[in-house]
């Protein structure tokens, strides 16, 4: 979602803003343009040389270099831009950016800021918990176009262990597609299943599928960037995940990490009356080992068949669609090799769901651990929607689009 968007990446004087180049790499990978202003600080711990270079402009520094594109940099920075990133963001900064305060290059292009801004603080952990701050916290949080990131707890700088350390740069650049993203889902709670689960048929060995839980997964971060409360209660994968905490909010985002699908379903239906969506992406395993042996099972020369005898798992869309509520809104997944829209409309009717998605494993560049995919939507009130190929962020943009 990055793609072709102008950020403005402003660095304040803190030992964390040698991570920010890394920062800007990762931007113009995803397709962005970056510029950057700094305080006179920051290049003590980065270089001006290192930030022009990786992000292809010259960097605004010094409000009165006569090297500046415009006389009027801090205006016309923010004009240029689509969002704001402000990391590291220190003690010192914060608080000038509170109250208006605004005498250098950075402070300046953020008082004129009307745009999204991302603050990632950073510094010692008393400094943190000191009440100046953390009121600067509480005031620049409350702005609307403001997101600001709590810090995260671990070693610092100074040797000691707590609260202050910046956000890694992943949870960053999540935390900017959050504050580029419309909130249209604030106030719901979504509960959602990705990934494949697995069956054990002895210690060591189990019964799974080709699921890799990226769909389950762009669809998870997808509402959360949107504004949801979401649960995703997750087969394993291998997938990372990196929500940012932000100031002063509880936890929106939930991960529940299970096996098997007996598991699966006992963590959906506890977390079930909450939801006011719910996305059943997982690939559940039909069946499971009607007993699971104890030690290896080892083969023998009496025979070179194997017989396990398996017995169904619970069907957690049927179950799930004979508990909920009329407001409630339940969207399955479908993958089908051959008469695919006949037996999803079959799937959506028998199990009471009010959208099915269907994937094929007939198209090229869909279905199990790629990075793209291409869908049909059909809907109970018969509805269809057609989602060409495309990356399964975008693709995942598109169903919650269309469900909402």
């Amino acid at each position: 979602m990055l793609e072709g968007k102008h950020i403005l990446v402003g660095i304040s004087g803190g030992i964390a803003a040698y991570k920010i180049p890394e920062l800007i790499r990762r931007l113009r990978q995803a397709g962005a343009e970056v510029k950057v202003t700094t305080t006179k600080n920051a290049l003590q711990f980065v270089t001006e040389l290192t930030l022009q270079t990786l992000s292809g402009n010259k960097v605004y520094h010094d409000v009165f270099a006569a090297i500046n594109d415009h006389s009027t940099e801090h205006i016309s920075l923010p004009d240029w831009s689509d969002a704001m990133i402000v990391a590291p963001a220190t003690a010192n900064v914060l608080d000038k950016m509170a109250h208006g305060i605004a005498d250098d290059a950075l402070t300046t292009t953020f008082a004129a800021m009307r745009k999204p801004v991302v603050i990632a603080p950073a510094m010692n952990d008393k400094m943190y918990a000191s009440e100046a701050v953390q009121e600067s916290l509480t005031q620049l949080s409350k702005r609307h176009n403001i997101t600001v990131m709590d810090c995260a707890e671990g070693y610092l700088a100074c040797g000691t262990t707590g609260k202050g350390r910046m956000q890694e740069i992943d949870c960053i650049a999540e935390a900017l597609c959050y504050a580029l993203t419309n909130h249209d889902m604030t106030n719901k709670h979504v509960l959602l299943t990705a990934g494949p689960t697995r069956e054990a048929i002895d210690p060591v060995r189990y019964l799974t599928n080709h699921s890799s839980g990226k769909m389950g997964y762009s669809l998870a971060r997808e509402c959360w960037r949107r504004g949801a409360m979401v649960t995703l209660v997750s087969g394993p994968v291998s997938i990372p995940l990196p929500i940012p905490v932000l100031f002063g909010e509880k936890t929106r985002f939930t991960r529940m990490t299970v096996e098997s699908a007996q598991q699966m379903y006992e963590a959906a239906m506890q977390a079930l009356d909450e939801a006011h969506v719910i996305i059943l992406c997982a690939a559940v395993a039909d069946y499971r080992m009607t007993e699971v042996s104890t030690t290896k099972i080892k083969k023998t020369s009496d025979s070179p068949l194997l017989t396990l005898t398996l017995t169904e798992n619970p069907d957690i869309a049927a179950a799930i669609g004979e508990a909920k509520r009329p407001k409630q809104q339940l969207i399955g997944f479908a993958l089908e090799t051959d008469h695919a829209e006949e037996h999803a409309i079959q799937k959506l009717k028998a199990k009471k769901l009010d959208w099915i998605v269907l994937n094929s494993l007939q198209d090229p560049g869909a279905g199990f651990g790629v990075d793209t995919n291409k869908v049909c939507l059909l809907s109970r009130k018969g509805t269809k929607k057609d989602i060409p190929l495309m990356s399964k962020e975008n693709v995942a943009q598109a169903i919650i689009s269309a469900i909402l």
